[in-house]
């Protein structure tokens, strides 16, 4: 009988326990990085051409006005070496001719050299400023195209780490309010992941992509990303 007593007691504590033991679960969040930034150095492309009946013309005169290109640049305060030039791209033009207003084959008119160019600098007013007057060369006749600037920052890695570091935080304060908010206790973090970076302008309601954004066409610039962890929770 004495054994019995001990057995149901130890059955109706076991019960008791079991019944006020804390339940354990998980909760998923989503925190938040971002920051602003603006770009240190500037890269911009664009092409010089020249034509003529003859190749060995044609090509003298793309080295002149490459010289020429060179020269305006490093007058508005460009270094040379921020100066490169891609190999010439030579082809033979043609026209079609026709006779009585049919077709009857084309004809050689002349060659066309162009050459690209970049620019690659950390003096972003200095660049931005002579490449915006680049396109005056047209009128000493040279043909000459630019394309838009392109900014980019060279401490971005260290960015993207702050951000991480910075998302996964605001991640655990709003895991940590909501345990609150629902009387149980934060645990330890059970996954944690990553999402893509998130690079636009400063300024405007430029779209994010599913794969990632990076922005190059605006110098003010705003990254973002963000952080999804799973922490475990007890709740009394």
């Amino acid at each position: 009988m004495s054994l019995s007593i001990l057995l149901a007691a130890i059955v109706v504590a076991a019960a008791y326990t079991e019944g006020h033991k804390p339940t354990e679960g998980t909760i998923t969040v989503t925190g938040l990085g971002e920051t602003e930034f603006t770009s240190d150095l500037i890269v911009i492309e664009g092409e010089i051409e020249s034509e003529s009946y003859d190749a060995a013309t044609a090509y003298h005169n793309l080295e002149q006005n490459r010289n020429k290109v060179v020269a305006f640049l490093v007058a508005k305060g460009v270094k040379e070496e921020y100066i490169s030039f891609n190999m010439p791209y030579t082809y033979e033009k043609r026209r079609s001719v026709y006779e009585n207003g049919d077709y009857i084959g084309e004809q050689f008119a002349g060659y066309n050299i162009s050459q690209s160019y970049t620019i690659e600098s950390k003096d972003v007013d200095i660049t931005e400023s002579a490449a915006r007057e680049l396109p005056s060369l047209i009128a000493e006749g040279i043909d000459i195209s630019v394309r838009n600037p392109m900014y980019y920052y060279t401490g971005l890695e260290d960015v993207k780490l702050s951000l991480l570091s910075d998302a996964a935080a605001d991640a655990r304060d709003r895991a940590m309010n909501i345990a609150k908010s629902s009387k149980a206790t934060l645990g330890g973090l059970k996954l944690s992941r990553a999402g893509v970076f998130q690079i636009t302008a400063a300024t405007g309601d430029e779209e994010f992509s599913a794969g990632g954004s990076f922005n190059l066409s605006s110098r003010d610039k705003k990254a973002r990303v963000t952080v999804r962890s799973e922490f475990y929770i007890k709740r009394k």
